[in-house]
């Protein structure tokens, strides 16, 4: 009897973006039956694959089919619908819906005076629940749900088009412990009955509890598939890091052992994003956090400059404890910040780089609030010289710069203010290497003279002048791994993996 062919198979698929390439040659097989794990780095491509996967997009080039079938046209939605459903992250749920309305959403019963047959609807999706096993009332407006709810009816309407292939991208981010439960019982339930999973997670531990098989993606290549059980830890995480794993942390002469505390951060909560985390800093250390997007390490760093409120705790500032969730009380304190994204929260677009630049030192500026502009277009040039952004001149809009140029300007204002902290948050994501490199020199510099640093990033390359990085696994600081550390102890320990395990 011939065996069953793959429920997908994506193979030779490249896809590229101006020049950017997302997939190159990449595959991936699922079989029938099977959980199957796409692990990866950020950029690794997983997300590109999954948008072909769908039909979202089409590969540049490659092939994927679908039960031995070539994939529909990505003009055929009700056709992808029938074979792939995708969970992600982010609910496609509408709120304002009832559940029974979000399940049959544009496929409602019409009755022959064509009004919608509301109670035919609400059957249907109670049979549907039903066949399932989702306890969820269906006239329940869907914003009444919690995550865990949101997504069982969420798989329930991608098997109601005929569907027995799922995506879950990332589903235990928002799920506390004995949710995580409930969702692998499901899982493996709906597993016996003939759906077939592609699991996304950080969490490698998530990949060997409920798993089969595991396929790994680096650098926009499929690097390895292969079964679980077979596959030790430290292999797993040596395929997501490459070569890379061999580096280490170059030398740096780290802080006096006498510099005084810029930061201290104590019994620090904000619930549901982290709990009970200390840590110091001292004058010339930099310190990373650690963390996949979900570990709550961006919210401890947003706490500290004043963008968020820890519901309780202490954040200290250089003998100062400024208002909670105040941004100019944090600066008044003596902070510096880069924030996460540079095109919302880092600039004004249409502004120029000395408005920019200077946005944090009005006071330097002119007397009164009175802002000179001679003064600002000075001070601009002194900053466009010590941060080499190319521009002809400080009158530019910022819009008009590259993205390692924009955030240059990014990191002026932040230095503008001379801090005693500065706080980054992902300060290369989006800049080319020659601007990546500048910058991290510029970050290692402002320690060196005394500046205290706290670095939240998941980019080993933001990660590797620290003197310790503090790593952070759903909400709480789990290790504190001291300059030297190799990319696979890193990148185990912020994916919840014990490598001696």
């Amino acid at each position: 009897m011939a065996a069953a062919a793959p429920v997908v198979e994506a193979t030779g698929i490249t896809k590229r973006f101006g020049s950017t390439v997302a997939l190159h040659e990449a595959g991936i097989t699922i079989e029938p039956g099977q959980t199957h794990a796409l692990v990866g780095r950020n950029g690794a491509g997983k997300s590109t694959l999954v948008s072909i996967l769908t039909g979202l997009q089409a590969a540049d080039e490659g092939a994927v089919t679908f039960a031995g079938e070539p994939a529909p046209r990505l003009a055929d939605r009700d056709a992808w619908r029938q074979r792939v459903a995708c969970v992600y992250q982010k609910s496609t749920i509408i709120p304002e819906l009832t559940v029974a309305e979000n399940l049959f959403l544009n496929r409602h019963d019409h009755g022959r005076t064509g009004l919608i047959r509301w109670k035919t609807v609400r059957a249907k999706a109670r049979d549907l629940l039903d066949t399932w096993s989702v306890d969820v009332d269906v006239r329940t407006p869907a914003k009444e749900l919690d995550v865990e709810q949101r997504q069982f009816v969420e798989i329930a309407r991608a098997l109601s088009f005929g569907a027995r292939f799922i995506i879950l991208d990332e589903p235990t981010a928002q799920l506390d412990a004995s949710a995580i439960n409930r969702l692998f019982n499901r899982i493996r339930d709906l597993q016996r009955q003939g759906v077939t999973f592609l699991f996304i997670s950080h969490h490698l531990q998530e990949v060997y509890e409920i798993c089969d098989t595991v396929t790994v993606f680096r650098d926009a290549r499929h690097v390895l598939t292969a079964p679980v059980d077979d596959l030790p830890r430290a292999d797993l995480v040596a395929a997501m890091t490459g070569e890379a794993a061999s580096e280490t942390a170059g030398e740096r002469h780290g802080p006096s052992a006498d510099a005084p505390d810029v930061l201290t951060v104590d019994s620090a909560s904000l619930p549901g994003a982290y709990d009970d985390v200390s840590f110091r800093i001292r004058a010339g250390e930099i310190v990373g956090l650690a963390g996949a997007a979900s570990s709550g390490r961006i919210e401890i760093a947003e706490t500290v400059v004043g963008l968020r409120a820890a519901f309780g705790g202490v954040v200290e500032i250089a003998g100062h404890r400024p208002r909670p969730g105040s941004v100019p009380a944090a600066l008044a304190a003596g902070v510096g910040f880069v924030p996460q994204d540079r095109h919302h929260q880092g600039f004004v677009p249409e502004m120029s780089i000395a408005d920019n630049g200077t946005l944090t030192i009005p006071d330097r500026l002119g007397p009164a609030g009175f802002i000179d502009g001679r003064r600002r277009d000075r001070f601009a040039r002194t900053m466009i010289g010590k941060l080499a952004i190319k521009t002809p001149g400080p009158e530019l809009p910022v819009s008009g710069l590259s993205g390692g140029n924009q955030q240059k300007v990014v990191m002026a204002r932040a230095l503008a203010n001379d801090p005693r902290l500065l706080v980054l948050i992902n300060p290369t994501a989006g800049v080319d290497v020659r601007s990546k490199e500048f910058l991290l020199g510029k970050v290692e510099e402002v320690a060196e003279s005394g500046t205290g640093v706290l670095i939240a990033s998941d980019e080993l390359d933001d990660l590797r002048m620290c003197d310790r990085v503090l790593v952070v696994f759903q909400g709480r600081v789990v290790a504190e791994i001291p300059r030297g550390w190799h990319d696979h102890q890193l990148v185990a320990a912020m994916e919840g993996v014990d490598l001696d395990g």
